[in-house]
């Protein structure tokens, strides 16, 4: 009966705390924002183990991801605390994306994500490194939803990237600014010029690529093989 007594006594414990409990996580903004990264990326890589993988789409995601470092490596610009503005190196998972859909482009996102932390690691926090690397390049593969208005889709995908970014420059970085100047300030000038002169880099470059030859290029070589 001391079992059963005990688990009476828990139950009633959690009951007890519950609206303490929610309102302590209420009142911590950040582990709110922590939970639904974890679970946007788990969605992510959830629906990726729906993608049937065949050596011509694992050769086409290796291809993209290679691209995406050479150009990651074609900086036009660096920043102290990591970041930096690139000639265009979202492109190839954004061309993924459209090709395959979103599952493909935000699985291929997220190995994009890897591989730059691989070689540019920044890290001063495990949170901060799941919102500098993972989710916001996994968020490019959202420009899949978007086919047919495909600048929408890269403007809304690049938006995500930089609200990821925006979240992990107010929580982490926000020591770094200067005196006097408000963190969401002080992330919002250094995210703000990074993702958005490289977001339209990326707008300008698709705008004028032969979108419409790679995707019949690419549609023919799938059929053929």
């Amino acid at each position: 009966m001391s079992i059963f007594n005990d688990w009476i006594e828990q139950f009633s414990k959690l009951f007890q705390n519950f609206s303490q409990n929610v309102q302590d996580i209420l009142a911590s903004p950040m582990s709110i924002i922590t939970l639904l990264g974890c679970i946007l990326l788990l969605i992510a890589l959830a629906k990726a183990k729906k993608i049937k993988f065949t050596p011509e789409l694992i050769a086409r995601i290796g291809i993209a991801l290679a691209l995406a470092t050479i150009l990651k490596m074609l900086r036009l610009y660096h920043f102290p605390q990591g970041g930096s503005i690139t000639l265009g190196s979202m492109i190839p998972v954004l061309l993924i994306a459209f090709i395959y859909g979103p599952e493909v482009g935000c699985l291929t996102g997220f190995l994009y994500g890897v591989i730059t932390l691989i070689l540019d690691p920044y890290i001063l926090h495990p949170v901060q490194v799941l919102f500098d690397y993972p989710l916001p390049f996994t968020a490019l593969g959202l420009a899949g939803f978007f086919k047919q208005r495909r600048l929408v889709g890269v403007s809304i995908a690049i938006l995500v990237r930089f609200l990821c970014h925006l979240i992990s420059g107010i929580v982490f970085f926000g020591s770094f600014a200067p005196e006097g100047m408000s963190p969401v300030v002080y992330s919002l000038l250094v995210n703000g010029p990074m993702i958005g002169i490289e977001g339209i880099i990326c707008l300008v470059i698709l705008s004028v690529l032969p979108i419409e030859r790679i995707f019949h290029a690419s549609s023919v070589n799938t059929i053929s093989n």
